[in-house]
């Protein structure tokens, strides 16, 4: 029963001051004067102020309610280390069947770091999950939380939570853990292709060791090095890029014994690499239509340093004028074929022949150009076919087709082979989706016998059009056309020929993108991403080993010609080896060297500020003397509840504060001033002063 007394008057507060102020003025006047019946007088004036105050008195029903209650259960990676999922479960329980003896506790469990979120995995926020808990909560019905973790939390605040109950943390793990890690200290985002890039990292061990270990050093799976390096302290370490694009460095240390995981006894870094500029040489035969296409198309691309020569006087030419006398240039064959051969990247001959200018010797350079890695581009026009062919020079070696001596003079559409569908370099070419292909006709090409290599596209009588092949360790493609350059010049619409060259010159300098068999992975997400590039028409399914050493398939679906894909979803942060026949790819799936793994000795450290700053406490749930074992082993100590001035914690309970906060059920009026019996009073009253005032 819950009393109360509240008035209702029947006239408003303004009108009732009016009404009443004179009157009580009279009424003290008459009292002051001790005039005859002035006491009557009074007491008919409160009669009349009670009736028109009008009390009543109220019965109010009301419920009491609830304390909430948050109970925060880490679930992250970490806590997957040793027992720690047994004593969080057992901790769970046990707490679940303690809070359930009290009836004012209204108890949350939320389980945070299982989201399916890669970013919200990278941590353990235990206090965001905690603030959700109590979003629609007041802060006068928040109880207190506790929190079940190995006490490596990323988003303790450093002072007072943001709720004023207590926060006690229950920590896993035990007190004699030991673990040892590896870390980048600086790994630069972009390196250039072939030249060293100076890094830095620290091997970090528990309680300040001061030893040191064997690291090993991996790109892109391929161990290069061991270093060695002094625990604690920030080693150099330096590495070369092998190659354009994404690159994984890897450092490893063995485990050492008792270690609580290996899994921080690997850090990685995903560097890109970049090429320098790349160096062209373009050596045109004579000037023709399709010449400005070539060199406008590599003077456009800011990444090509580009020579070009031009033979605009060959020795029959000559017609005694004096050196000195010419505007030429001398063409540089010696420093070019012989000195700085090996300098550049690419050499395209566009509808060269020998005509003498390059001695007979120098050929036989470019084929060992070619032989050692290097990349050559022939754009053979109708002199491929005659007596001043180069395929009769010491260059026919690393020609992929020798000329027939006839040139086709026929309007065609080029057209893509059955292999060049496939084929990185043609595959998917702009307009090539069509019959006739969505481009311009072009009118001529070089007849070829016996042609090595790939064949992609194919032009008049299903002649071979384009050529490429592999020779040694280098790389040809040919040509066997000279008008591309009716694209370029949008003749009928024109064509693809930027797209189209360029993949050309990138195929022969060996762009990894335009691989024939080529195997990526990429981690998005938590979903590990599978390509295959391949030539054949099934590769097979993708052997996976997980960073914890699980092995796994995933069939490759055909996607396009020459392309196959597969996806996985995965659960564990780190590094995947992916293979799939002779192919090898590593793919990082999640955070890169994620918070969650950098330190995984459990601590009270980072929770025993707040805590204490909300009147908590932390304790280990395998302290050395147990309070109260359960089945598993873990102590938890006793749950009292307590009132918001109380002590919220001892040494072998925690509180959690009740809530003086109710609901309202229902409401009983009984008005005091009302019916019969306020009109008898207040008549009596009035009776009474004038019965006084007539004697």
């Amino acid at each position: 029963m819950n009393l109360s007394l509240a008035f209702e008057p029947l006239i408003s507060w303004p009108l009732l001051g009016l009404v009443l102020a004179p009157l009580l003025l009279l009424a003290l006047v008459g009292l002051w004067f001790r005039q005859r019946g002035a006491v009557f007088r009074f007491a008919a004036l409160l009669a009349l102020t009670a009736a028109l105050l009008n009390p009543v008195l109220l019965d109010e029903e009301r419920e009491a309610l609830k304390s909430v209650v948050a109970v925060v259960v880490d679930r992250s990676q970490s806590q997957d280390i040793g027992e720690r999922t047994k004593q969080t479960d057992e901790a769970l329980a046990g707490l679940q069947q303690r809070l359930g003896r009290f009836k004012q506790f209204d108890v949350r469990v939320v389980e945070a770091g299982k989201s399916e979120a890669a970013e919200e995995r990278t941590e353990t926020r235990l206090f965001g999950a905690l603030e959700s808990a109590f979003r629609d909560v007041p802060p006068s019905r928040i109880g207190g939380a506790i929190m079940i973790t190995d006490g490596e939390v990323h988003d303790a605040p450093g002072g007072t939570p943001d709720f004023n109950a207590p926060l006690h943390a229950l920590i896993t793990g035990n007190d004699q853990e030991k673990d040892r890690r590896i870390r980048f200290e600086n790994a630069p985002r972009f390196g250039l292709v072939g030249k060293p890039l100076e890094m830095t990292y620290r091997v970090i061990g528990t309680n300040n060791e001061a030893s040191s270990v064997d690291v090993r050093v991996s790109v892109n799976g391929e161990q290069v090095s061991v270093e060695r390096a002094t625990i604690g302290q920030a080693m150099p370490l330096q590495v070369t890029i092998p190659g354009a694009g994404r690159n994984i460095v890897e450092l490893a240390i063995d485990p050492e014994p008792d270690e609580l995981t290996d899994t921080n006894n690997r850090a990685i870094a995903l560097i890109d690499g970049i090429r320098e500029n790349l160096r062209v040489l373009l050596v045109s035969g004579e000037p023709h239509a399709g010449e400005r296409t070539w060199r406008n198309l590599l003077k456009s691309d800011a990444s090509v340093d580009l020579v070009h020569f031009t033979i605009l006087r060959p020795p029959e030419k000559q017609d005694g004028t004096p050196i000195n006398e010419l505007s030429l240039i001398a063409f540089p064959t010696r420093e070019l074929f012989v000195e700085k051969i090996k300098d550049f990247d690419l050499i395209i001959f566009d509808r060269y022949q020998h005509r003498d200018v390059l001695p007979i010797l120098y050929y036989d350079y470019i084929a060992e150009y070619v032989e050692k890695g290097g990349a050559l581009l022939i754009a053979a026009g109708p002199e491929y076919a005659g007596e001043s062919s180069i395929a009769r020079t010491p260059l026919m070696s690393a020609l992929p087709a020798m000329p027939t001596g006839e040139v086709v003079e026929k309007a065609f559409y080029p057209r893509l082979t059955e292999l060049g569908q496939r084929h990185p370099v043609t595959r998917g070419l702009d307009g090539s989706a069509t019959e006739p292909p969505h481009w311009s006709r072009w009118f001529r090409t070089i007849g070829v016998e016996n042609p090595g290599g790939e064949a992609v596209m194919k032009g008049a009588d299903n002649r071979p059009l384009l050529l490429l092949d592999r020779k040694g360790e280098g790389r040809v493609g040919m040509f066997l056309s000279d008008q591309g350059w009716l694209w370029a010049r949008g003749f009928e619409g024109g064509g693809p020929h930027v797209q189209l060259y360029r993949r050309i010159a990138h195929w022969l300098m060996k762009e990894p993108e335009l691989e024939e068999e080529r195997l990526t992975a990429d981690g998005r997400g938590m979903m590990l991403e599978i390509r295959r590039q391949t030539m054949s028409d099934d590769p097979g399914p993708a052997q996976i080993i997980t960073p914890s050493g699980k092995a796994m398939t995933v069939k490759l679906e055909r996607a396009e010609p020459g392309v196959f894909l597969g996806s996985i979803e995965t659960s564990e942060i780190g590094l995947y080896q992916v293979g799939n026949g002779d192919l090898k790819a590593l793919a990082h799936v999640g955070p890169v060297n994620a918070p969650e793994f950098t330190d995984v000795v459990s601590t009270e450290n980072r929770l025993k500020a707040p805590a204490e700053a909300t009147g908590g406490s932390v304790r280990r749930l395998a302290p050395s003397s147990a309070l109260g074992n359960l089945a598993g082993g873990v102590t938890l100590p006793s749950v009292v509840p307590v009132r918001s001035t109380g002590a919220a914690a001892g040494n072998d309970w925690i509180g959690l504060r009740t809530t003086d906060d109710s609901v309202l059920k229902a409401v009983s009026r009984v008005p005091l001033f009302g019916g019969f019996l306020g009109l008898g009073l207040l008549l009596l009253a009035l009776g009474s002063m004038w019965y006084r005032e007539g004697r």
